[in-house]
């Protein structure tokens, strides 16, 4: 399987490749959206925010083609970070007044700060915290609840469906940190700055566990 890094410009780029160059992944940096035909899965990071991502997905070509690849051609994708906020229907991070920013549409569910989910504790939420994993299955398969990732967060996905959420993060309320749509993945944490589980995680993907 050969996995193609989505550069749009944005995210944690480097620290990705850097941990699937560890992993003796095969894999390439996408930098044009018309590149996804050469892959046959699809990490999407990402670092900012909501609307402004969305927008660079947007003017790069992207959308379209990251929701033929998935949609119609069943690519296995995982989003990290904000490239898992930016699979929902809609964000509120950086909307205007008027309506949220649409999302990608890959998992049904909406993106919003931390503190109106009913955080109370420091935001942005960073560091390393233990996730709660509810089916260990897929990327979870072999990571126990306890294990420790790390994150850097002020938003969280709430999804439609409770089903498509594997595991969360207890920070005052329970946010879903890992979650799973037929064959979308996304983590709130970022895996491959999450030492040895991390890049079990990783790892997991690369075998194409997408059931």
């Amino acid at each position: 399987m050969k996995i193609g890094v989505i550069n749009y410009g944005v995210g944690n780029l480097g620290s990705v490749c850097g941990a699937l160059d560890v992993l003796g992944a095969n894999y390439i940096s996408l930098s044009n959206a018309t590149e996804i035909g050469q892959v046959d899965a699809l990490i999407l990071p990402g670092v900012g925010g909501f609307t402004e991502c969305k927008k660079l997905l947007d003017e790069g070509g992207w959308t379209e083609l990251i929701q033929v690849a998935v949609v119609s051609e069943k690519k296995p994708l995982l989003g990290i970070c904000l490239g898992m906020q930016l699979l929902a229907s809609f964000g509120k991070e950086g909307a205007d007044s008027v309506a949220d920013t649409p999302g990608l549409g890959l998992i049904p569910g909406c993106v919003t700060s931390l503190k109106a989910l009913g955080v109370n504790q420091r935001i942005p939420h960073v560091g390393w915290n233990s996730i709660l994993v509810q089916t260990e299955i897929g990327l979870l398969k072999g990571i126990p609840s306890g294990t420790d990732f790390y994150f850097v967060h002020s938003y969280g996905f709430i999804a439609d469906n409770p089903n498509h959420v594997l595991a969360v993060v207890d920070y005052d309320v329970k946010i879903p940190v890992v979650i799973k749509h037929e064959n979308v993945w996304g983590t709130q944490f970022h895996p491959e700055k999450s030492s040895r589980a991390g890049f079990k995680m990783l790892k997991n993907f690369m075998a194409n566990y997408t059931c």
